[in-house]
């Protein structure tokens, strides 16, 4: 199928890894937190360009393995992929924030729901991962 981009909710531990996108009026949603990902490279699959953009974003390299839910999503008449990893905790010691964005931190998954300038369509994609995992009763995060 078809599609544009690519964005990966990674957890490291119990926390998500989000970023601070730049404060710029050309770009969608500056100020706002943001998850790893962007536009798809020629050629590549939807869960390449995620962990590419990962790559390029935070510095991590995330196995495929490490990937255990995604779904595409319309948006704006085009394909966007949705991702979830889970890494150990220690990871976040290996970061090291790209050339886009004003910082990253480390943030609660509750509080990235909740928050005000989180990017909006990224709340509402972990918000369906998080009903699905909890109406599964799937094992809880490490």
């Amino acid at each position: 199928m078809p599609f544009a981009g690519a964005k990966l909710a990674l957890y490291l531990g119990r926390r998500l890894a989000v970023i601070l996108r730049d404060d710029r009026s050309a770009i969608p949603f500056p100020d706002h937190w943001d998850l790893p990902g962007g536009g798809r490279e020629p050629g590549e699959s939807p869960l390449a360009c995620a962990l590419r953009e990962t790559r390029e974003e935070l510095g991590l390299t995330v196995p495929p393995a490490a990937v255990h839910w995604g779904r595409p999503f319309r948006e704006g008449g085009l394909i966007k992929w949705f991702f979830v990893a889970t890494l150990g905790a220690q990871m976040s010691r290996d970061v090291v924030l790209g050339d886009e964005g004003q910082t990253w931190t480390m943030m609660e998954e509750a509080e990235f729901l909740a928050h005000p300038r989180a990017v909006p369509q990224f709340k509402s994609r972990l918000g369906i991962f998080v009903a699905e995992r909890d109406t599964t009763k799937s094992p809880p995060l490490p």
